[in-house]
């Protein structure tokens, strides 16, 4: 069996298990499991652990296409332009983006978050959901900036199959998973078609 954590990591805290500063190891006392991904500092939400090398790589590398869904709190009230442009795909500095799946929401019902994210009366806010298959630093910030929307809040609520689904910030979910079949996983490379 694999064991695959889901954490709501909370804001501030790194995405390793030692340095200074909140890291993992203050919330996941489990030993022998790694992060499957990365979630920035300033960053909130969904994040897959594992002591599975196989799955850890599964999740994390872009080849397997899992989608991260975001909600995230921008700058400015979202025109429709600027969703298709962030649903058709932004250029940044390391290149385009792929599509994404773009939606405005209604603000959602989420914990508070410490330091609440900075207001300001004359500034509109507003919420947009975005999904994505990449895995780029800081990609969504960047992408939602491209089109003159900065993000104020970013909450990971799903990666794959796996969702948040009422986790408090700091908790963790623990689930047993079959373990992959490193022969079938072996097989499945040995005969991947030449493009």
């Amino acid at each position: 069996m694999s064991r695959l954590i889901l954490l709501n990591k909370p804001y501030g805290v790194l995405c390793q298990f030692s340095g200074e500063g909140p890291t993992l190891s203050d919330h996941v006392p489990l030993p022998g499991v790694y992060p499957a991904g990365r979630l920035d500092k300033d960053s909130e939400g969904l994040l897959l652990l594992t002591d599975d090398g196989q799955l850890q790589h599964r999740i994390s590398h872009p080849r397997h296409k899992a989608w991260k869904t975001y909600w995230v709190q921008v700058e400015g009230t979202p025109e429709a332009a600027q969703l298709e442009a962030l649903a058709a795909g932004v250029v940044l500095k390391d290149g385009p983006t792929r599509p994404a799946r773009v939606r405005a929401i209604a603000e959602p019902a989420l914990w508070p978050r410490e330091p609440p994210v900075r207001f300001r009366k004359s500034v509109p806010t507003a919420w947009i959901e975005i999904a994505i298959h990449e895995g780029r630093n800081r990609q969504v910030r960047r992408m939602t900036a491209a089109v003159g929307l900065p993000t104020l809040r970013l909450v990971r609520m799903a990666i794959g199959q796996w969702r948040l689904d009422g986790l408090e910030p700091g908790r963790f979910r623990v689930l047993d998973l079959p373990a992959p079949s490193r022969r079938r996983y072996a097989n499945r490379k040995a005969t991947k078609r030449p493009r």
